[in-house]
């Protein structure tokens, strides 16, 4: 391939990187999750995949390798290579600004009242008394107070009693629920992810990847489309379930079975983004 046309395919795939990214920043700007703390991940990434995928006769990248690889400094590729493995690293509450402040809130006896509980703080209080400005800029002093508030006021950490702000009891409660959810958005989106992307680096044998896109439709025709294809879909995934355990049974004791496959159906709908996304296509 020549220059111009490898930096052709860069550009092609950095547009496609970026949308695809734009849901995933979102959520994790949602869920507290900075840039500092996404950019030391991506770093590990890209010096776990190197080492697992571009090995040469079986034998692990040198430092020097991956740096060619990645881009990633010679001294982060040796400090990511001693550590732990990635899934034993643990992202704690002191890299989130808002679990500091709630930890500081819910554990500084200036901000608990008798009961020790975290206790209703003024908005703006004395110098000498512990209110939520006092308290942001305890741990803080680069973002405004106000700032916080307005956030945890849409997030529903916080609620509003005439001048003072309450903690919302529910607001930190560990969630099973979402928990169980991102599981499934790391595991599905991964295979759906590895699918196109096996597709685009494998000539021979794609892998199903398949959607229909419709814009400039009314939302009682996306809700009789959506009703068509939740229905179409429960058929399909309880055809194969009931398929699949049969081969299961069938298959679990042998030596060569170390196959898994995983088949997903998904639906999403939105207001256009603009006039120009008016095509339609089967992909």
């Amino acid at each position: 391939m020549s220059q111009h046309g490898y930096y052709k395919t860069q550009v092609a795939l950095v547009k496609a990187v970026v949308m695809l990214c734009r849901p995933l920043i979102r959520l994790l700007i949602e869920k507290g999750i900075t840039f500092p703390q996404f950019r030391e991940l991506m770093k590990e990434l890209y010096v776990e995949v190197a080492d697992k995928e571009f090995s040469l006769d079986d034998k692990k990248p040198s430092d020097s390798r991956v740096f060619v690889l990645t881009g990633v400094h010679r001294k982060d590729i040796k400090r990511i290579r001693q550590q732990s493995e990635l899934a034993d690293v643990k992202i704690t509450s002191s890299a989130s600004l808002s679990g500091e402040i709630v930890a500081r809130w819910t554990s500084m006896p200036e901000y608990l009242d008798e009961k020790g509980a975290p206790r209703q703080l003024p908005k703006s209080a004395k110098a000498d008394e512990a209110g939520f400005e006092q308290l942001v800029s305890s741990v803080s002093k680069d973002v405004r107070p106000k700032v916080i508030l307005e956030e945890w006021l849409r997030l529903g950490i916080v609620r509003l009693k005439g001048d003072h702000v309450v903690l919302n009891k529910s607001a930190f409660v560990t969630n099973k629920e979402f928990k169980e959810m991102a599981y499934y958005l790391g595991h599905n989106v991964h295979d759906h992810m590895a699918s196109c992307v096996s597709n685009i680096l494998e000539s021979e044998d794609p892998m199903l990847e398949r959607s229909v896109y419709y814009a400039c439709l009314t939302e009682s025709s996306v809700n009789e489309l959506n009703a068509i294809a939740s229905k179409k879909g429960e058929e399909l995934l309880q055809q194969i379930n009931k398929q699949a355990i049969k081969l299961y049974d069938a298959d679990k004791d042998k030596d060569n079975a170390n196959y898994r496959m995983r088949l997903g159906i998904y639906w999403y709908q939105a207001h256009l983004d603009s006039v120009q996304d008016t095509s339609k296509e089967s992909e």
